[in-house]
């Protein structure tokens, strides 16, 4: 008997982390999504997959929180061997983040520290501490942003973490080579969620004007994309970074 093969979505309760998770699990991969706050919108994500026969279940976890990390990862072990019966796991999509627009003249320390824990700290501890816990073959794709290679006012916080996990990115598939697991960055474009509380739906008329495919992204543009990606049809793509954008300032 196969055994099954399991995914973790962080920030997989809504947007594109939802979608993605979503999209995993109708490829017949089990999911485990995590939230921050919000156990009725994750509740709702698992109801959608279980809708459809999927198997998936939801954990909390605050990735800027770095004294969380540990006993995320024993609870996620434990979710592992309780759902799936297994002391592995396959896939990680390295997704949860907050959004911040902030002029550099006006950034603070705190400002600076929240974004760093939760896109930068957060993801490479959380990644290393799964390590040991993602089977030889596995894949991870940890999601950045279109802003990682064209500027936009207020975003260079933001920006600067997610080049950093570019950079780490390509690290994990250089020293992960030798068990067989790839790792890749999806850099989306502006995609119209709640995420930043909404900026890129009171946009969307510009970015419709400057990206090749005349509008802004949807939650759907992205979640298939993640989901093939992890795929076999994708085992010999590896340390990339690859923008889906719809083609914006190009």
């Amino acid at each position: 008997m196969t055994a099954p093969r399991i995914a973790l979505v962080t920030g997989g309760s809504r947007g594109i982390g939802r979608n993605a998770a979503v999209n995993i699990a109708r490829r017949g991969v089990g999911v485990a999504l995590t939230y921050h706050s919000d156990q009725t919108q994750a509740a709702a994500a698992v109801a959608e997959i279980r809708s459809f026969g999927g198997k998936a279940v939801a954990l909390r976890l605050d990735t800027g929180n770095l004294a969380s990390l540990d006993p995320f990862v024993a609870e996620f072990r434990q979710a592992l061997k309780e759902h799936w019966g297994s002391e592995t796991f396959d896939f990680l999509v390295n997704n949860a983040g907050v959004g911040l627009n902030t002029p550099i003249v006006d950034a603070t320390e705190e400002n600076f520290d929240l974004l760093m824990n939760i896109h930068l700290k957060g993801v490479f501890f959380l990644t290393q501490k799964l390590l040991s816990v993602m089977a030889d073959g596995g894949r991870i794709i940890n999601v950045t942003s279109g802003l990682a290679r064209s500027s936009e006012a207020g975003y260079a916080l933001y920006a600067m973490m997610k080049g950093g996990v570019e950079v780490f990115t390509r690290y994990l598939a250089y020293e992960l080579g030798a068990r067989g697991i790839t790792a890749n960055t999806v850099a989306p474009g502006p995609i119209a969620t709640d995420f930043g509380g909404g900026a890129v739906r009171a946009a969307a008329d510009h970015i419709g004007k400057v990206t090749a495919l005349g509008r802004v992204g949807l939650p759907e543009d992205i979640g298939p994309m993640i989901a093939s990606l992890l795929s076999e049809d994708n085992r010999w793509v590896n340390a990339q970074r690859i923008e889906v954008t719809g083609g914006m300032n190009i």
